[in-house]
């Protein structure tokens, strides 16, 4: 009788996060569509090598003992395991950054941990200030949907590179498997991606289809002066011009974060490509 009836609140919001998140549902669902139409074709036809490439891979649970992948238990069944650092003995003869990266199977297992939480608290405003859609990239990785991932990634977050190194990661502080195990390794997915792209080409230069006529000038080159430069480009078509009074441009990036966690050569990539898509 006297209850304020939060439950009611809770599940009209879990809800609500469900039908935003439809579209992943609904890929899961046609995936297993699609395995189900090949394993009959591969019985009716007899071709045993057409079932063994849709089987999915056999990786380490966390009780050592080795089993095809499961998502459903991977928040269970699977350790966090972040990307190790470089061995000292190589970190000690350059100034490179001292992050290793994972193959993509152990990466395809990180992202079986994402437990597809009804309130993923990881994109919301205490976890990650831009709103990445965590869940959703998680999903694309272990799909083995790389370019979906990037897609998704970047549309949310203009500097992917930046953040996937050196940002402190509230998203995994608000992870709810870190309520009773380690959190999930989103940093380390982000960069992943976005590392990935940049190898397989699908990072290029999209200047606006349309110009404002407008000129618009960004006091400092810093993330913040970046970000805002990319954005009035792309998505409002205004001329942008960046004023630094150091002698290159990325302001913390470049003066304030040492190579062994943000390259120099990271910075002026993306650099590079602002100047590509018309911002002075």
């Amino acid at each position: 009788r006297v209850c304020d009836s939060r439950c009611d609140g809770a599940m009209r919001g879990q809800a609500k996060v469900a039908m935003l998140r439809q579209p992943t549902i609904m890929r899961s669902a046609a995936a297993a569509l699609e395995r189900q139409k090949l394993g009959r074709f591969a019985r009716q036809q007899g071709l045993a090598t057409v079932q063994s490439a849709t089987a999915p891979p056999t990786v380490v649970r966390r009780d050592g003992t080795h089993a095809p992948i499961n998502k459903l238990r991977g928040f269970i069944e699977y350790e966090r395991n972040p990307e190790p650092y470089r061995p000292p003995e190589e970190r000690l003869a350059d100034y490179a950054e001292i992050n290793s990266t994972h193959p993509p199977l152990e990466l395809k297992r990180q992202a079986a941990r994402c437990m597809d939480c009804g309130t993923p608290f990881c994109q919301t405003h205490t976890g990650c200030p831009i709103n990445n859609l965590i869940p959703e990239f998680n999903q694309l990785v272990f799909e083995d949907q790389w370019k979906k991932a990037y897609q998704n990634l970047s549309s949310t977050n203009n500097f992917p590179e930046f953040t996937g190194r050196v940002c402190p990661a509230p998203c995994e502080g608000s992870c709810v498997a870190g309520l009773v195990d380690k959190s999930v390794t989103i940093k380390n997915m982000e960069y992943a991606i976005i590392d990935r792209a940049f190898e397989e080409g699908w990072v290029k230069a999209t200047p606006p289809h349309f110009r404002s006529g407008k000129k618009v000038a960004v006091i400092g080159s810093g993330p913040a002066g970046m970000a805002a430069a990319d954005q009035m480009n792309k998505k409002y078509g205004h001329s942008v011009t960046v004023f630094e009074r150091a002698e290159k441009i990325g302001g913390l990036l470049t003066y304030g974060i040492p190579n062994m966690k943000l390259s120099k050569e990271t910075v002026q990539r993306r650099v590079d490509l602002m100047a590509e898509e018309g911002i002075n």
